[in-house]
């Protein structure tokens, strides 16, 4: 389940009372246990998958979660499948681990690992967010926010698209003020 960290050091593992922490920002976190997970262990365990693999996975959790499809407009989805041996994986920290938003939403479930976000809220305070396994988290357009890979460089995630394009970062001169 996810962890809150807030600037003064507190830290929140309570759902409802982080999504409340959040609410301000149009963000929403879920907690989805679909079951899917027990249909293939071996792939979340693995550090590498096939394309063949990431697209079965997708396939599966795009059944599962139509309604997060159509209530969200998603046109697409992949699977992101981060490990210590990923290429490329000092560019994804570097383009991802800066401050930024998007233009369009930025939609994950994470099938295994963690992931952290790191958000600036409307009063400019600066809140960190671990997500873990099977948490889904939905962050609108124009939301300032970074995002890390937990120490184990390890995840595998979702991710849903409302654009042909997908994410692109724009870039703000906002400075982490902390972290988990």
């Amino acid at each position: 389940m996810a962890i809150l960290l807030l600037e003064d050091g507190t830290t929140e593992s309570d759902l409802s009372a982080i999504a409340h922490e959040l609410e301000p920002l149009g963000i929403k976190l879920r907690h989805y246990d679909p079951g899917t997970s027990l249909l293939f262990p071996e792939l979340m365990e693995q550090e590498t998958v096939t394309d063949v693999e990431k697209r079965h996975i997708v396939g599966l959790h795009n059944s599962v979660f139509e309604f997060l499809q159509q209530e969200n407009g998603y046109l697409w989805s992949d699977l992101l499948n981060i490990h210590p041996g990923s290429p490329n994986l000092e560019t994804w920290m570097a383009t991802y681990g800066r401050y930024h938003t998007h233009n369009a939403a930025e939609a994950i479930y994470l099938l295994a690992g963690e992931i952290i976000y790191g958000f600036v809220k409307p009063d400019r305070t600066q809140v960190q967010l671990l997500i873990t396994s099977q948490d889904y988290l939905h962050i609108p357009a124009g939301v300032e926010h970074w995002c890390s890979f937990s120490a184990s460089l390890h995840f595998k995630v979702i991710r849903y698209f409302t654009t042909v394009e997908g994410w692109v970062p724009i870039y703000t001169d906002t400075h982490q003020q902390f972290k988990i």
